[in-house]
C-alpha cells in the first residue's frame, strides 16, 4: 500500500514537471481520434493551430470556419488539430466514434481530430499543461476559459498566439497571424 500511495505522489510531482520541461508542442504524443499513438513531432515544419473543440458548444458552428481555414492553408504548411474535451459544460459528451462521426456529417471535417482529453483541472492533458502554462508560454499562457480555444503554433512548435473562443476561426486576426506564420 506505501509503494502505491509512493508512486502516486511521484507520478503526481514527476508528470506536471515533465509537462512544463518540454520547450516545444513536439514533445508530446496524443491518440488520434481512433486511438493511433500521434507524436506531434509528426508536423515539425508545419504551422500548427491546436483548437479544443466541443460538439454542443455555441461555438461548435466554428467547425466550418476551421475547416474552412484548413482548406484555404493546408497545402502553404497549416495543420489545424482539434482536440475535444468535456471541460466546459459538459459539451462534448460523446465517445470519439461519436465525435468523429458528428464532425464529418455535419461540418465536413478533414482537418486531423485527436482524442478527447482534459483541458482544464486536475486532470489536464501534459500537451495542455504546457500551452497553459505562464512560465514556458508568458505571452499565451493562462487557463482555458471555454471550448473553441485557439493557439497558433511555429514550425518549430513554439506557441505564437492565442485566440480566445469569441475571435472567428477566418477573422482577420486569425488569418493574418497564420498567413505571418507560413511566411517564416
Amino acid at each position: 500500500m506505501r509503494y502505491l500511495t509512493l508512486l502516486a505522489v511521484t507520478a503526481a510531482v514527476l508528470l506536471p514537471a515533465m509537462a512544463f520541461a518540454a520547450s516545444s508542442v513536439h514533445e508530446f504524443t496524443l491518440d488520434s481520434l481512433n486511438g493511433t499513438p500521434t507524436p506531434l513531432a509528426s508536423f515539425k515544419g508545419k504551422v500548427m493551430l491546436v483548437v479544443n473543440v466541443a460538439s454542443q458548444c455555441g461555438y461548435t458552428y466554428q467547425y466550418e470556419g476551421l475547416q474552412r481555414l484548413y482548406t484555404k492553408y493546408k497545402d502553404q504548411g497549416l495543420v489545424l488539430a482539434g482536440f475535444p474535451a468535456n471541460n466546459f459544460g459538459a459539451q462534448e459528451p460523446g465517445s470519439n466514434s461519436e465525435i468523429g462521426a458528428f464532425c464529418k456529417s455535419k461540418f465536413g471535417v478533414t482537418f486531423p481530430m485527436f482524442s478527447k482529453i482534459s483541458v482544464a483541472g486536475a486532470d489536464k492533458a501534459p500537451l495542455y499543461q504546457f500551452l497553459t502554462d505562464t512560465r514556458a508560454n508568458p505571452k499565451t499562457g493562462g487557463e482555458i476559459k471555454w471550448n473553441f480555444t485557439k493557439f497558433l503554433i511555429d514550425r518549430d512548435g513554439k506557441v505564437l498566439a492565442r485566440f480566445d473562443s469569441a475571435v472567428e476561426p477566418e477573422s482577420k486576426e486569425v488569418t493574418s497571424a497564420v498567413e505571418a506564420a507560413l511566411k517564416k
